[in-house]
């Protein structure tokens, strides 16, 4: 199967993981969510088609023990979970075409469809498993990647304690993807990122692979398997197919499930690229359905260098975080903090000075000192440029070559290079303005002075234009500020200069301060 890895399809389909409704929301969920919303905003702002999906993982043991500690029965118990996830979306300024549960009447018809498939392929058999089992991973362990603990027992490389089980179980054949799985990663040198991640999944699927129980009958709460009820679809085959659901599946010809399968990427944490990397593909390729066409899995966020733990006290509260700091530098600092893949660290220090010194003291100052002197000193209409020296070029050019740098950091998941790109023009804009003096110029020379805001108006708004995927709220502020119609921010707009004349209303700050 040959599936079409061209970065320049019309069409854009990007998935968050579906969390896991026995948890609350933290940082690790807003930093997906946030990436995910960023290169939806991105490709949708450049002409693409975008779907871009998130939702709530709602079966399994681990949900139905959580709701019985709760006395409430696990349906009750997953509304009221899942729409902590759903606020989330709104607090980070996320703007997903579909939240998918998978407790959804789409979705069990999905299920048992990819189900059947696999069936009619005999890629699924009767037998019975015994080993060592996760439920707070949801996972299945070999002996041999379990932790001994001093007394003797073991527990999962996450900490999770472990059970024994022995049950029936239908099996899914993984074992006989091994070949066709490295094949297809030799044929797909970009399906995994980063490379750290396609390294670890090449040599865990290289060390060989089990067959996959994919069935449970300890517990009730999923999806009956068809035909045959006492078992329950195991939780992973159930939650990867979230992803076919929201692009339409089983309805193959349908007009969502042409234009969107298969996925351009899925973003995941690093604890679960396997899951997305090794099973979701060989399940795909087995059922005669096409894979995605990229896994990123990014790293993990801790505390002041230590890793967030409920017992510890620092598990950090994304709603607390944008409404001390702000949505914009929120979304700001997590994806510009650290380069997306890498492990990154939380501090108060840190955010404060992203958001001072690269938000306020960069960006937010350059709007501020470009707009108060077209006020000053232009009647507050943008003015008309005379004729441009070396150092008006020189600036222009690299604001407009923004949109040929970003595309391909977007699409490759370097959202912390593509923020450092603007950045440089922005501080490139302020430098140019600290050496033109602009304000000296209007006592001296008012045709270079209007000439020197003239170029700054025109790379601040191609800034701004470019920005709007992750400071959505301040620079639709800026936009707005420089008199930009809703309708003329699209990255196809960039090369739209500002027509002289028009009339700006005195500016107001955009990205305050925040006190230390």
């Amino acid at each position: 199967m040959t599936v079409d890895l061209s970065p320049t399809m019309p069409r854009y389909y990007v998935t968050t993981p579906i969390y896991y409704v026995n948890d609350v929301p933290h940082l690790g969920h807003a930093y997906t969510t946030v990436a995910c919303d960023a290169l939806a905003r991105f490709m949708r702002l450049d002409g693409r088609d975008v779907r871009f999906t998130t939702g709530t993982d709602e079966h399994g043991q681990k949900v139905a023990k959580s709701a019985a500690a709760t006395g409430l029965e696990p349906g009750a118990f997953t509304d009221q979970v899942s729409e902590r996830f759903r606020s989330l979306v709104e607090a980070v300024g996320a703007a997903p075409n579909d939240f998918i549960r998978t407790t959804e009447d789409r979705h069990y018809r999905s299920v048992q469809e990819i189900w059947r498939r696999l069936v009619q392929r005999d890629e699924i058999y009767t037998g019975k498993y015994e080993g060592w089992y996760s439920v707070r991973d949801e996972a299945y362990l070999a002996e041999s990647e379990l932790v001994r603990q001093p007394d003797g027992s073991f527990r999962a490389a996450s900490g999770a304690p472990v059970e024994w089980v022995a049950e029936s179980s239908y099996f899914f054949r993984l074992s006989s993807w091994q070949e066709p799985l490295l094949r297809w990663y030799a044929e797909h040198p970009d399906f995994i990122g980063p490379e750290s991640r396609r390294n670890e999944v090449v040599r865990f699927v290289e060390g060989g692979l089990e067959d996959l129980s994919v069935s449970r009958t300890s517990f009730r709460w999923g999806i009956p398997v068809p035909d045959d009820p006492e078992h329950v679809i195991y939780v992973w085959v159930d939650a990867l197919t979230n992803y076919l659901t929201s692009a339409g599946f089983p309805d193959e010809g349908s007009e969502t499930y042409d234009r969107f399968w298969p996925a351009n990427l899925h973003v995941v944490g690093k604890d679960i690229v396997r899951f997305h990397a090794v099973y979701w593909p060989a399940m795909l390729l087995a059922a005669g359905l096409a894979p995605p066409r990229r896994v990123f899995a990014h790293g993990w966020w801790t505390v002041e260098g230590q890793k967030m733990s409920k017992s510890v006290g620092n598990v950090v509260d994304p709603f607390q975080l944008v409404q001390e700091y702000g949505l914009d530098q929120v979304r700001y600092f997590l994806l510009r903090e650290v380069p997306f893949g890498n492990d990154g660290d939380y501090s108060r220090a840190a955010m404060i000075h992203r958001a001072n010194a690269d938000l306020a003291n960069d960006y937010g100052n350059l709007a501020q000192r470009v707009l108060t002197l077209i006020q000053r000193n232009c009647g507050g209409a943008i003015p008309e440029p005379g004729p441009a020296a070396a150092e008006d070029d020189g600036l222009l050019q690299a604001a407009a070559r923004l949109g040929p740098e970003l595309r391909p950091l977007m699409e490759t998941q370097q959202m912390h290079a593509a923020l450092r790109a603007l950045w440089d023009v922005i501080r490139a804009a302020n430098a140019y303005i600290d050496h033109a003096a602009p304000w000296a110029l209007a006592r001296t020379d008012m045709g270079r002075c209007q000439t020197v805001l003239s170029v700054l108006l025109e790379v601040l708004r191609r800034v701004a234009i470019f920005s709007q995927p992750f400071v959505p709220v301040g620079a639709a502020a800026i936009l707005d500020q420089l008199a930009v119609p809703a309708d003329r921010r699209n990255f196809s707009d960039a090369d739209e200069a500002l027509t002289p004349g028009t009339p700006l209303d005195p500016p107001t700050p955009v990205f305050p301060r925040l006190a230390s």
